[in-house]
């Protein structure tokens, strides 16, 4: 994929993070260009839990369920994702993402771009064992540490693309633990008639947990999803600023004006 054709794929911001999941259809809106300051600091104030509106709306299945089913279902993805970091840890000594990896067999390439795809990806994990975190947006992001307050916000020495990797690394481990670990046993039941039924795995439950498991591995305060926006800041702060808004509003929280 070239630059100019990843800067067009930035347009339907529904992907997230890690472009896991897409809306069917997009309109672009314009929104109100914010300081990226300004946004980390408003989103780093929400609590993890306090995320599940946001992590769910890019389920396809959310419409299938309430509101004490999502925030109950977050908070167990991310007790998951927080469990799994601390066995994952224990077991090979070290809380660096890129060492784990490395313990694990893990293949990581860091290329500039993805290739062959129509979605906004920032790193992505492939099975059995390849990581690729895309060097383009962590560079960006980089720069944004440049200005002042954001070394602070996001506090000082955290690595883009270790975190980046970490929430990869979690769906290594997913596979691993696939028999036991929550996201992969917990089911949604469909529908059932008789004997016959249909249940589902829920793909935000893999997402959130693996937010749980970066935000633990990392040792930052906050919910690694403020990272959506300041990812996508690079490339564009009125794209940002709309998923700000989002998030706000997710959050039960008014956004704020420039």
């Amino acid at each position: 994929m070239k630059k100019e054709e990843f800067q067009d794929a930035l347009k339907p911001i529904t992907d997230g993070l890690f472009g896991k999941q897409r809306a069917t259809r997009y309109e672009r809106p314009h929104f109100e260009v914010r300081l990226i300051e300004d946004m980390v600091k408003d989103l780093r104030s929400i609590e993890p839990v306090e995320w599940y509106s946001y992590a769910f709306s890019r389920e396809p299945l959310n419409g299938k369920f309430n509101e004490e089913q999502r925030r109950e279902w977050m908070e167990k993805s991310l007790a998951c994702g927080r469990e799994y970091a601390w066995k994952i840890c224990e077991k090979y000594q070290t809380r660096d993402p890129k060492k784990m990896a490395e313990a694990m067999g893990m293949d990581i390439s860091y290329p500039e771009f993805p290739e062959k795809t129509d979605r906004v990806l920032f790193a992505e994990y492939r099975v059995p064992n390849k990581i690729c975190i895309y060097m383009d947006a962590v560079k960006k992001a980089e720069k944004l540490f440049e200005r002042p307050g954001i070394l602070e916000l996001l506090e000082e020495g955290l690595d883009v693309s270790r975190l980046l990797l970490a929430h990869e690394l979690f769906h290594c481990v997913e596979e691993q633990y696939k028999s036991e670990i929550f996201t992969k046993t917990e089911k949604v039941r469909l529908w059932s008639l008789g004997f016959l039924h249909n249940d589902s795995n829920v793909i935000a439950f893999s997402e959130i947990a693996a937010m749980g498991f970066a935000q633990e591995i990392m040792g930052i305060t906050y919910s690694p999803y403020v990272m959506d926006v300041f990812l996508v800041y690079g490339y564009s702060p009125e794209e940002a600023s709309g998923l700000y808004e989002e998030m706000m509003v997710c959050g039960g929280r008014t956004p704020r004006t420039s």
